[in-house]
Parts: C-alpha cells; sequence; structure tokens
C-alpha cells in the first residue's frame, strides 16, 4: 500500500507518518472526542442498540470464560473505558470493575453510577500507577483503544505488569488495511482509503500485524473473532455508504439486525463464524483474546 499518510511498522502494521505529540493527544481525548460527538459516540442510543452493545459484549465473556476454564467472575479493567457499556456488563454479572479513560464524559453520559470505579487521566500514566500498586486483573479490556496511542507496543508491553499469570488481554480494534479493502479501491467499488481516520487512529491493524505485535510484546493471541462485515456494502452501489454517505444509516441498521439475528443462534455458533471471518480477513473489527506467555527470567 502506497499512502504518504501512513508508513510500515517493523511489525506490520501501519501508523501515523506524522504523530502528534503526547500533550496534543491528551487535550484532544480530554477536551473534544466525546463533547463533540467524534467517532461513533452519541448521546442517545435506541434500544435495538443497546441490545447489539450488550450481546456484543456477552458473546466476548461467553470466549473469555471458556478461556478460564469456566471461572465466571473475577477482577476487571476496562483500559479506554468510554461510555461504559462493558463495565455495566461485567458489573452486572458480578464482576469486580474499574475503568480508565482520557474523560469522564462518556460515562456521565451514559452510566453515570460507575463514576466511582474510574479514573481519568493519561492512560500511560494511569496503567503505571496500577503496575506500581502491584495490582493485577483476571481480565484487562482494551477495545477500540490500540489504534488511537502512540506507541501500541508500549502499551502492550504496560499490560503485561498488570494482567494475572492466568488472565486475559482481550483486545478489539478496526480491521484496516485490510487486503479486502485494497480490493476494494483497486475495482474501484471506492474512491478512497475511507478507513484512514487522522488524527483519531494512528495505528491500523490487520489479524497477523495485531498478532505480531502481541507476540513481540510477550503475549499469545488464543482466538480471534471478527464482527458483522459491514464493508461487505460498498461492493453495491445501492448500499456503499463510502461513495454516499446518506447510506450509512441504513447500513448500520441492517448490521444491527443481523448481528441481533446470529445471536439468537447462541453464543457458540455466533463466534465460531465470526471466528471464520476472522481467519479470511472479514470482518470491520477483529477481536483478539490474548494470554501472557511466561517470562523468561521465571
Amino acid at each position: 500500500m502506497d499512502d504518504g499518510r501512513l508508513k510500515r511498522h517493523e511489525t506490520g502494521f501501519l501508523q501515523a507518518a506524522l504523530m502528534p505529540s503526547a500533550d496534543e493527544l491528551r487535550a484532544y481525548y480530554a477536551e473534544r472526542y466525546y463533547q463533540t460527538g467524534q467517532g461513533n459516540y452519541r448521546k442517545t442510543y435506541p434500544q435495538a442498540e443497546r441490545d447489539y452493545f450488550d450481546l456484543k459484549i456477552a458473546q466476548k465473556a461467553f470466549l473469555l470464560d471458556r478461556l478460564r476454564g469456566g471461572a465466571g467472575s473475577g477482577s476487571f479493567l476496562d483500559v479506554g473505558c468510554g461510555e461504559g457499556f462493558a463495565l455495566a456488563w461485567f458489573k452486572r454479572h458480578g464482576w469486580q470493575v474499574e475503568g480508565l479513560d482520557h474523560s469522564s464524559a462518556g460515562i456521565e453520559a451514559m452510566h453515570p453510577d460507575l463514576l466511582p470505579h474510574m479514573r481519568t487521566g493519561d492512560l500511560f500514566a494511569l496503567l503505571d500507577e496500577k503496575v506500581s500498586e502491584g495490582q493485577h486483573y483476571d481480565a484487562v479490556w482494551l477495545t477500540h483503544v490500540l489504534e488511537h496511542v502512540r506507541d501500541p507496543l508500549g502499551l502492550f508491553a504496560r499490560l503485561r505488569g498488570l494482567v494475572k499469570q492466568d488472565g486475559v488481554l482481550i483486545v478489539t480494534v478496526p480491521n484496516d488495511g485490510s487486503a479486502y479493502q485494497e480490493m476494494l479501491l483497486e475495482e474501484k467499488f471506492i474512491s478512497r482509503r475511507f478507513w484512514i481516520a487522522l488524527p483519531d487512529h494512528l495505528a491500523y491493524f490487520d489479524g497477523e500485524s495485531l498478532q505480531r505485535v502481541a507476540a513481540e510484546t510477550g503475549w499469545a493471541c488464543r482466538e480471534m473473532v471478527s464482527d458483522f462485515p459491514i464493508d461487505f456494502f460498498p461492493l453495491h452501489e445501492g448500499s456503499n455508504y463510502v461513495e454516499d454517505s446518506t447510506k450509512g444509516p441504513a447500513a448500520h441498521r441492517a448490521r444491527i439486525a443481523m448481528e441481533l439475528f446470529l445471536g439468537k443462534q447462541g453464543h457458540a455458533a455466533a463466534n465460531e463464524f465470526y471466528a471464520a471471518l476472522a481467519r479470511v480477513g472479514l470482518g470491520r473489527s477483529l477481536t483478539c483474546f490474548m494470554t501472557p506467555e511466561p517470562r523468561g527470567d521465571s
């Protein structure tokens, strides 16, 4: 891929060629991101979308429980907890929950009762504090955070000090820079790399590069699943939301309807379907379930 806005890291993922400073990012997320409606965050959500959020969390929790041998609840840390939907789900199911984020605006808007369970500030500094405090967690949740940070490998390395040796790190990222997306461009279904979203997204992963970053920083990817491949829609001019943004809401509603239908087939069947999609590089997002590799000095 030849795009002057991005460069390829040695582990294979793509990153911003011109990186904003840490202070610029800190101010952006603390003062603008939620407050101005950046990204996919909204002031309100219809019930079907809330059901969709809960379903996706429950499907991932099903795999988490399987990897932990059916251990059930435990200690849960959400790094970049956003609006708090994962915190709320795990708290309802008996977990001891904590969240970290640059801003409390998302929690204040959606789950103000969870404010006592979160800390705000620079994520790297907050993680360093928790490491110095000797805290460890059964599950650490990192959903749509890795693509926003200047140093993904540094973040993974810090998290090694927080996940218990028998714990699990759950990482979700957009599936970007994929062979499928490049095909859409080459075959002229789309006129631009719509998935490049600077300065919000500073790093771009596919399944292979995400696993390489994990291995480089002491993690083993035990499971990988994707989600509904909404990027199928640009193949048809009647649903091509990339070239005609007015088609975006209908595409999103179709995604939610299909996800809710698949959810009725049960978590095991749905996850098998999403794992198959991930293996062939399809799905709008990828979720990797990682466990710590034994340290060399242990």
